[in-house]
């Protein structure tokens, strides 16, 4: 499969991203795994000087919007350094099944090949107040939405909490008017 088409153009706009595991493995079921995720988040917004706005793990992919200079090399290595914790976590947990699923052949060397992540992350520039205000929503309310839960603050892998200034998994960048 080849690279995704969709680009990052204008650096000076926040983006709203969207990325799945491979073969939409419930992933995020397992809070390890998204603690792994959650982390790699605090750190591209320190290494990259990215702002992180909104962010939602479901059990399959993530929605999030970013801003930030180079936003497309903060997710190539937000995605290779948490697929590889991911696949280190699996194994070390013997989660063969998962590993299987995962799988996508072996290298050279006879080491086994896992792809974590579909290609991409779909990127669509935020230009407009009204939209970024309806992409947060939409971040906030997919859990509810997909009948997780019944109110926003209540699905922990979000940062609905962060708006609503209750105790939040990890710091974001409030988004304000």
């Amino acid at each position: 499969m080849g690279r995704s088409r969709y680009k990052i153009h204008e650096t000076h706009y926040p983006y709203f991203i969207t990325s799945s595991f491979s073969h939409g493995i419930s992933l995020f079921a397992d809070p390890e795994i998204a603690s792994i995720v959650l982390d790699s988040f605090v750190y591209i917004q320190q290494e990259f000087d990215v702002n992180l706005y909104a962010y939602v793990l479901m059990h399959n992919h993530f929605h999030c919007i970013l801003e930030g200079e180079d936003i497309s090399a903060a997710v190539k290595k937000f995605k290779s350094f948490t697929a590889r914790r991911i696949i280190d976590y699996l194994q070390s947990q013997n989660r063969m099944l998962l590993l299987k699923q995962l799988r996508v052949g072996t290298s050279e060397s006879g080491d086994k090949k896992y792809k974590v992540w579909q290609e991409g992350f779909h990127p669509k520039q935020i230009n407009e107040l009204s939209v970024m205000i309806q992409k947060i929503n939409y971040i906030h309310y997919n859990p509810v939405k997909a009948g997780f839960v019944d109110a926003v603050i209540d699905w922990r892998y979000s940062s609905a909490r962060n708006y609503e200034h209750l105790e939040p998994l990890i710091p974001i960048t409030i988004f304000t008017k």
